[in-house]
């Protein structure tokens, strides 16, 4: 991932020097094992404890062998004594790096469940603020009734807190380390060997293994990644169409001096969430990768291998960024509740057509014909610009079966929104309400 969209932590995660830290971690983890059961001696042991690995020195070796693991494990045992042939006892590459690769999966989902929390904790507290403040609710893009912007934050929270336990469930999922040799059989190094090694690293151990851990957990752990993502798009996209100069009940953070246009001064447009949809798409690209890494020959091959050094990093790195970029949005965001109710006003009073519908049928008339007299009155307005409450209030047949009382609390905003308390009691967020009544 480009340095652009890179936040440090996560790009200390993937760094080389952080990998190489993992393999060394691992590897001592071994001869820790093999002391226990009296293989290494302890002298031979302490030594161990202070070896390191050369980055320099290894560039230099892996011009020659062209293996990574090779030039690494030369790189600690130049600066070593005898004690260095204990090193890598029993194991094959994949042991170490699958189980390094575990490692920096956890450090890199504690960082993205941290930042989907941060998220979700922002959603909550826009949700109870803006619980009550009605809205256009809209499908095909079309006004369809009225809504709270509280009832839509309120959703994205639900999302949201799927997508923290999508993330630590797939983190336990990938928390696993195998250390059964070549092929998986435990033939140079015994499950009590793997035990040791996976207790001392804080993993699980993989039941079993063939030379490497299961591509499915890494897959697993990219959907949890794709499918936040995906969510992120989806809020993100919400802004950017409510963003729009004829919409415009809401808008991005935009900064004194900030530029939208080179060309056009009075530009204020929607950049932010428009990079938080772009690396979404990025980040779905790769599960499809990831998905394509659980098949491989035998007990395995290494046609995973180049594609993870992407995948793994990037959507890790894209994710933590966009998670970051939209609850600076949502922190941010400008919110026009009086321009919420104009678009409301805009389409004079069509909203209220399934109440005068469901109206007409509970007076007795039969639904197709209550909806061709409903619909005959909303085509009217939309098409010839009339308020769709006085058509009805003037159609004699309607006025047959409806009063004007009875009409004047059809057209009434307030019966929409009658059950937001109880959505939000029923989603688990506490109304504002309800917080004001346990402190008082």
């Amino acid at each position: 991932m480009i340095d652009r969209y890179s936040r440090p932590a996560m790009k200390l995660v993937w760094s080389d020097e952080n990998k190489y830290d993992k393999w060394l971690a691992v590897e001592l983890a071994v001869c820790e094992a093999w002391a226990e059961e009296g293989t290494i001696p302890d002298e031979d042991m302490r030594k161990l404890r202070n070896a390191g690995f050369d980055a320099a020195r290894m560039d230099e070796v892996f011009q020659r062998t062209r293996h990574d693991m090779t030039a690494f494990l030369r790189s600690v045992t130049d600066n070593l004594g005898d004690e260095g042939r204990w090193l890598h006892l029993g194991l094959t590459s994949s042991d170490v790096m699958d189980t390094a690769l575990s490692l920096q999966m956890v450090e890199a989902a504690a960082l993205l469940i941290q930042g989907a929390k941060e998220l979700r904790d922002t959603l909550e507290k826009m949700a109870r603020t803006y619980k009550d403040t009605p809205m256009m609710g809209r499908t095909h893009g079309i006004h369809g009734e009225p809504i709270t912007f509280g009832l839509k934050l309120a959703l994205w929270w639900d999302e949201t807190r799927r997508n923290v336990e999508r993330l630590e469930q797939a983190t336990l999922n990938i928390s696993v380390g195998k250390i059964s040799g070549a092929v998986g059989t435990h033939a140079t190094v015994s499950p009590g060997i793997e035990t040791r090694v996976c207790y001392r690293l804080g993993l699980d151990v993989a039941p079993i293994s063939s030379q490497i851990i299961q591509r499915d957990r890494h897959a697993h752990f990219l959907s949890a990644l794709a499918i936040t993502a995906a969510s992120l798009e989806k809020f993100a996209t919400e802004i950017r169409s409510l963003q729009r100069t004829e919409v415009r009940e809401v808008e991005e953070p935009f900064g004194e001096g900030q530029t939208g246009s080179s060309a056009m001064p009075h530009k204020r447009n929607p950049e932010l969430s428009e990079r938080v949809c772009g690396l979404s798409r990025l980040i779905r690209g790769h599960l499809v990768t990831a998905l394509e890494n659980v098949a491989l020959w035998h007990e395995r091959d290494i046609s995973h291998s180049s594609a993870e050094r992407l995948i793994l990093p990037d959507s890790c790195l894209a994710l933590d960024y966009i998670l970051a970029l939209f609850n600076q949005v949502m922190q941010g965001l400008r919110v026009y509740p009086d321009r919420m109710w104009q678009n409301m006003e805009s389409t004079r009073g069509v909203l209220f057509s399934q109440r005068v519908l469901l109206s007409l049928v509970e007076k007795g008339l039969a639904r197709d014909k209550a909806y061709h007299l409903v619909q005959t009155n909303a085509m009217r307005s939309w098409d010839e610009g009339e308020d769709f409450r006085e058509l009805t209030r003037k159609d004699d047949a309607i006025q047959t079966y409806i009063s004007s009382d009875e009409m004047d609390d059809l057209f009434d905003y307030s019966y929409y929104l009658r059950y937001v308390d109880e959505t939000f009691e029923r989603v688990g967020l506490q109304t504002a309400e309800a917080i004001n009544a346990t402190t008082r």
